[in-house]
């Protein structure tokens, strides 16, 4: 199973716009396209993400708790 950091999960829910994983993936790689070299840390969180994203089922996705925590 593929777990996902507690980061990865906020980056997720910010940009869980369509709800669906597929939707998810397209999302954080258009993200994606707009962070400098310079934002290493971002790039690296954003693609275990997607690489995680890939590798889990949309059942998995479903069972996911997508909601973002500000606190």
């Amino acid at each position: 199973m593929n777990n996902f950091t507690h980061d990865e999960l906020n980056l997720m829910s910010i940009y869980n716009s369509t709800g669906t994983r597929e939707g998810l993936i397209r999302e954080l790689r258009g993200m994606r396209g707009y962070l400098a070299d310079d934002e290493a840390e971002l790039l690296a969180l954003t693609d275990s993400a997607i690489g995680k994203l890939e590798g889990i089922s949309d059942a998995r996705y479903a069972e996911l708790d997508l909601f973002p925590e500000f606190d």
